[in-house]
C-alpha cells in the first residue's frame, strides 16, 4: 500500500534552515500530486506548499520566498528546504499525496494518503 515517511525535522535557531524529506514507497507512478502541510498546536492544519507531475509548485503566501518544495522522482522523495525560519514555523510538518491526479493539485484538503509527520521548532 502507499506510505509516506518523513524524515529531517528538528529545532534550530529563527534566521536558520531545515530541509524535510519525505520518502513515498507502494506508488510507481509519477503523475500523482504532493504537498507539504503543517500543524502548530492548538491550531489548524494549514498547506504550505504543493508539487504536480510536472513541477508546477505553490506556495502559502506565509513561507514564499523563503520555502521551497521540490521532488526526485528517481528517489520517489520529496522534499521541502526552508530558509531564514521563523519561531512562528514551528509545526509538525506533514507529506501528502493525492495519487487521484497530477495536474490542478489543491493548495489545501483532498490528499488520500498521509504521512506520520516530523516535527520542526524554531527558537527566537
Amino acid at each position: 500500500q502507499v506510505q509516506l515517511v518523513e524524515s529531517g525535522g528538528g529545532s534550530v535557531q529563527a534566521g536558520g534552515s531545515l530541509r524535510v524529506s519525505c520518502v513515498l514507497s507502494g506508488y510507481t507512478r509519477n503523475f500523482i500530486c504532493m504537498g507539504w502541510f503543517r500543524q502548530a498546536p492548538g491550531k489548524e492544519r494549514e498547506a504550505v506548499a504543493n508539487i504536480d507531475a510536472y513541477g508546477l509548485t505553490i506556495y502559502a503566501s506565509s513561507v514564499k520566498g523563503r520555502f521551497t518544495i521540490s521532488k526526485d522522482n528517481a528517489k520517489n522523495t520529496l522534499y521541502l528546504q526552508m530558509n531564514n525560519l521563523k519561531p512562528e514555523d514551528t509545526a509538525m510538518y506533514y507529506c501528502a499525496a493525492d495519487t487521484r491526479r497530477g495536474l490542478n493539485c489543491p493548495l489545501g484538503n483532498g490528499y488520500n494518503y498521509w504521512g506520520q509527520g516530523t516535527q520542526v521548532t524554531v527558537s527566537s
